[in-house]
């Protein structure tokens, strides 16, 4: 049994369409993209690792949040994509743009914020455990994570899109701070170091 789906299913998907998922142009995809931003718990970060980043587009609304950004896709032409976006909206400097997977050892960071939007159910369950259990005490403390994926089954996929969130939130070194949930898409915010609430770490009053 593959570890995750073949480089193959991507690289054919890119082949029949530019943006095969239409995430540039969906409004499931901007409300899924905002109730994600919206979701983090610093106005600021300094440096963010996307995994599966495909064309780009939470890519440049990350960049709005982040000084920097690594980025990575198995698909070169995923990767060429999101060059060309943030090229046109003038980020591309901070962006540092990389061939390589989910599984792969993670780049270094130190990465104060991990975004695993739509890509771990691409992996085992096995696997994906395994990787975060590699990969998340190497992350600063605090840093957050957040995770948005797809509800629905879909025949391809080693797995569904709660069935990702759930391996990720029993990650030792992960607390959940919050989440969101409808029929569609579930997605979950954690920090490495405290639980805190945003109301706790902003020091309002009655906290």
């Amino acid at each position: 049994m593959s570890a995750r789906l073949p480089d193959a299913f991507f690289d054919r998907m890119y082949a029949e369409a530019n943006d095969p998922w239409s995430l540039a142009t969906r409004w499931y995809e901007e409300r899924k993209y905002a109730i994600t931003m919206a979701m983090l718990p610093y106005r600021r970060y300094r440096r963010a690792f996307e995994p599966g980043c495909s064309v780009g587009v939470l890519t440049e609304r990350l960049l709005r949040r982040c000084d920097r950004i690594t980025a990575i896709d198995v698909s070169v032409a995923a990767l060429d994509a999101t060059h060309r976006r943030l090229a046109t909206a003038r980020v591309i400097g901070r962006a540092d743009l990389r061939r390589a997977s989910l599984d792969s050892p993670w780049p270094n960071g130190p990465f104060d914020l991990v975004v695993l939007s739509e890509v771990c159910y691409y992996l085992q369950p096995e696997t994906l455990r395994a990787v975060l259990e590699r990969e998340i005490p190497r992350l600063p403390r605090p840093a957050t994570v957040v995770a948005a994926h797809w509800r629905h089954a879909v025949a391809e996929y080693p797995m569904t899109g709660d069935q990702a969130n759930e391996i990720i939130a029993q990650t030792p070194g992960l607390h959940r701070l919050g989440g969101y949930r409808d029929d569609d898409v579930a997605i979950d915010v954690f920090d490495t170091g405290r639980g805190d609430s945003v109301a706790t770490r902003t020091n309002i009053p009655g906290t």
